[in-house]
Formats: structure tokens, sequence, C-alpha cells
């Protein structure tokens, strides 16, 4: 049982007999135009043991924790795997699933902690202080079929009979089941094998996964969406009620995106939590006068969680585009760059533990047991500024923040300093984060300047990336010339002079994207904020003789 991480095309059928399925693989047994050969390939039987944290973290991040062994016995092999859950696919077609594999000398979940392979440390990653413990456990005696083109491998077909057993005992589960795996790539002179098969046998696509079948009958079910109350903008709600469901929104999106951020295969997973932390810091900042004072040191806590997760965020960027900068070389002319390509993936590599070190922090957790204790509890005072109706508030909320915005971005000139255009990107970002939290209020004229403020955000954005690649090349250079080539040192320059102008060539866009942010659109948002506006109350009349 060696390691490996593949990408496998698999479908799946339920089968009231799997006898029909023997006859049909052994008069359909030879290789024909178009279809693989169908061979033999055994029996065996498997047990396979799912686990996953208390909190389910590895079903949030998109996998099944999964040990499998010939037997239960101590002594027996086993091979641990994180296999992604993927989707039920419409109709008879295959669903695409990645497979991450490693060997282990016992099927002992106690081994996950001291396995150093691809799944060990994602296992670690994903898990943190949580204790890993079983769900339930699936039997299966397992007939297999090689797929053969010209004689080599192309997939296998395995007739399953599987009970599932639960750790609390009770009757167990039974299904029969007919799986096709098949290498991607490979499914087209399977797929029409496939189609015959399921139409002769009768066979039905499965609806359930054996994963999503042990669940069922374990009573679990798909863990629920972590919640903290209603998220919903009344635009009649007081502006109290506003902000809460606001946070309420970012503060599960954090959450929900923790289980991938922590296992780190897909990069736009870490993206989405540090958009959420800043989007939680933009609205505590925002109704920071309608909130509890608990609420204050909260913004700390989250710039601290922002900071871990920026680092890894600014690398990955950073070997986005050395990769596309990579495969545009001439072949001669990569080997200075992939020298420089290793030592950024070792500076990720660190930056990526130090974030988990903040994820396992007891701080972390005290943090995020105080945010939700806030969002649970806090009730909206019936007098106050909290009491104040949104309409009503969210005027000057946006002024306030569009006009620091356009203060920074009047100061703009040909020869400004990088910091100045990423002051005017920090107060855009928070002008957009207004207008998002508060859009349900205006949702017709606040939707095309939140467009028109994201096309300047991608490009500052764009800016600021440079900069920050600009000055880690440079320290790299100082702090770590001596690891690298003179090849290596002057490909560096080289890639920094290319930010250097890419970043001019974005501050020629800047003006335009600049003034299409305070055009008419923004004028229309203007004019329904002000229509919008409710009427202060009069004043009694207490001139003499009127009774008030």
């Amino acid at each position: 049982m060696a390691a490996g991480d593949v990408q496998e095309l698999e479908w799946q059928f339920d089968a009231l007999d799997l006898r029909p399925v023997v006859r049909w693989l052994e008069e359909h047994s030879a290789e024909g135009p178009g279809t693989p050969a169908i061979t033999p390939a055994g029996t065996a039987n498997h047990v396979d043991l799912y686990l996953d944290t208390d909190d389910r973290r590895f079903h949030r991040a998109g996998y099944t924790l999964r040990i499998r062994s010939a037997s239960r016995r101590a002594d027996a092999e086993g091979e641990v795997t994180l296999k992604a859950l993927g989707s039920i696919p419409d109709g008879t077609g295959p669903r695409v699933r990645r497979e991450v594999s490693e060997r282990l000398d016992h099927p002992d979940p106690k081994l996950l902690g001291t396995v150093n392979g691809p799944v060990g440390e994602r296992v670690r990653a994903v898990a943190g202080r949580r204790r890993i413990a079983p769900l339930f456990e699936v039997r299966t005696r397992r007939r297999t079929y090689s797929l053969l083109s010209t004689g080599r491998p192309q997939g296998e077909i395995a007739l399953d009979e599987t009970t599932i057993r639960l750790p609390t005992g009770g009757a167990p589960a039974r299904l029969r089941r007919v799986e096709v795996e098949v290498p991607v790539g490979a499914e087209e002179g399977v797929s029409t094998l496939v189609e015959s098969l399921r139409q002769d046998c009768g066979l039905q696509p499965a609806g359930l996964s054996k994963y999503q079948a042990g669940l069922l009958s374990a009573g679990l079910g798909v863990p629920a969406a972590v919640t903290f109350g209603p998220t919903a903008v009344d635009p009649e709600a007081p502006i109290g009620a506003v902000a809460r469901a606001v946070l309420r929104t970012h503060f599960s999106a954090m959450l929900a995106h923790e289980p991938g951020t922590r296992l780190g295969d897909d990069i736009e997973e870490l993206h989405d939590m540090r958009v959420a932390t800043r989007r939680l810091r933009a609205a505590l900042s925002l109704f920071s006068e309608v909130l509890p004072p608990s609420s204050t040191p909260l913004r700390e806590e989250l710039a601290w969680v922002g900071g871990a997760l920026g680092a890894v965020r600014d690398l990955d960027v950073q070997l986005e585009q050395l990769d596309d900068w990579l495969a545009a070389l001439p072949e001669a002319d990569q080997e200075p760059l992939g020298s420089l390509r290793t030592l950024l993936e070792r500076e990720r590599a660190a930056a990526r533990a130090e974030m988990l070190d903040v994820l396992d922090s007891r701080r972390y957790q005290t943090f995020v047991g105080r945010f939700g204790r806030m969002l649970r509890s806090v009730r909206t005072p019936r007098t106050g500024r909290a009491a104040v109706p949104a309409r009503a508030a969210a005027p000057e909320l946006i002024e306030s923040r569009f006009r620091r915005f356009r203060k920074a971005g009047d100061r703009i000139g040909t020869h400004s300093d990088p910091s100045e255009y990423h002051l005017v990107r920090i107060r855009g970002k928070r002008l957009r984060y207004a207008l998002e939290f508060l859009t349900d209020l205006y949702p017709g004229t606040s939707r095309p300047v939140i467009r028109r403020l994201v096309e300047l955000q991608d490009l500052l954005g764009l800016h600021q990336d440079a900069d920050v690649a600009i000055e880690r090349l440079r320290r790299l250079a100082a702090e770590r010339g001596g690891e690298l080539s003179p090849a290596t040192v002057f490909a560096m320059g080289e890639i920094a002079e290319r930010y250097r102008q890419g970043a001019l060539e974005l501050r020629t866009r800047f003006p335009a994207a600049y003034s299409r942010v305070r055009g008419k659109r923004w004028k229309a948002l203007r004019r329904e904020i002000e229509e919008q506006r409710p009427t202060p109350p009069a004043a009694p009349d207490i001139s003499p003789g009127v009774v008030a």
C-alpha cells in the first residue's frame, strides 16, 4: 500500500443482485472496438473505518478520512486515505474524486499523529487539537475485474457486498454496489462499456456514496453550518439589528473556510477566510457605535488572525505569478527561477506553520468563543444609537467613508508613493464593504457603485501585490543571496523590474477607474440615500396656549 495522490473518475450503481452483473462481465470479457477487455482479478475482503473530529472538520473541508485494512487484527497492514466528497452526478455520468493515500503499519487511528506522509501532514493540520474519533465501520467483500486496453490496465470494475456497522451497535445496513474506477483521461473507451452494463443489468445510479449511507445509518447526516442567529438584513430594522446580521454572516463564513484553510490544498479557501476576517474588521469599525463594548477588543484579535492568513496568501500570489512566468520561458531559462521558487516555497511552509499555530492556539479558540457569544447574546436596545432606523443611520456611515476615500484618491499624482496608492485601496475597500453591508437598503443603486469599486480594488490590489513582491525579492536578495546562484539573483532582479513596470502600467489606468467610482452611478446612489432617509419627527408645538 504505497502513498499516492490521484484523480479518478468513478461510476457508482446500486444492484439488487450482483449475479446478473457477473454473467454480463463474463459474456463481454473480450476487448472490442473502442471498449477494453474485462479480466477477473480476484476477490478480497476489506474493512474501512471512517473517522472525523467532533466538529466534523474533514467533512467540512470536503473530504472523508478512512483507514482501510484487510481485517481489524492489530497486526494487519493498513492504509489511510483522504478522499474528496465530490458530488453525485445527475443521471449516469461519473464524478471526479481525488484520493490521497498513505501506508500505515497497523490500522490504528492513534498512528495518524505519527505518520509524516501526505495524509499524515494534512490530518494533523485539519484536526489541530481536536480528537479524531470513529464514525462507523464499513466491511466489504469485493470481487474485482481489471479493464485492459491493448494489454495495459485502464481501470477496474468492483462488485461490492457491503455491511455498515456502527460503533454503538444495532442492526447493520447492507448495500450491493457496482463501482467502475478509471484514471482521468481514460474514460473515453470505458464510458460506452459502462452504459451497456447499466442498461443490460438494470442498474440504478447510486443516490448515496458508502460514506453518505454510513452517515445516514449512524444518524449523523451532513454537518450543518455553524450559525449565530438571523443573517437577513431587514431595511426597516434598526441599525443595531443590521449590524448583528452582517457580523453573523461573515463570522460564519470565516469559520466555514477554516477547515479548507487548514487542509491547504485549495488556496481559495485561505483567501476566502482572510476576506471574511477583513469584512468582520470593517463591520466592527463601521458599526462600532451601535455594538456592545465587548466588540472593541475583537478587532485586534481579527487583525492578529488576518495577519497570519495574509502572510501565506501573499506567498500564494507570488508563487502563482512565478509559475506563469516559468511556463512562458524557454526550458534553459527556467532553472534560475526554479531556485527562487524553492526559496519561496520554503517561506510559505514556514508561514503556513505559523498560521496553523495561530489556529491551534488557545487565544484563537478564546476569540472564537467570545465572538460567538457576543453574536448570540446581543439584543438591540430600544433607545440610543442602536435603535435608530437603519435608513436614518446609514447615510452618515456611507458618506463618512466616501469622504475619506475621495480625500486619499484626490491626492494621487504621477509620482505618488506606493503607500499612497495603498491608502486609497484601504479606504476604497472600507467604502465598498459599507455599501455591501447596507446594499439591501439601496439595492438598485448601490450595486453599480460596488462593481466600479471592485474594478478599482482589483487594479490597486495588483499594484499592492507588485509592491509587496518587490520588497520580498529585495529582502531575499539581502538576507539569502549567499544561498542562491548569481543567475538566480540576476533573475530576481529581472522579476522585480517586471513587477515595477507592471505597477507603472497600472498607475496609468488609475485615473479612469477612480473617476468611474465618483461618476453618475455614485450620484444616483446619493440621491436614493437622501430620498430613503426618514423624515425626523416634528418637534412638539410648545407655544403659549397650546397643550403639548
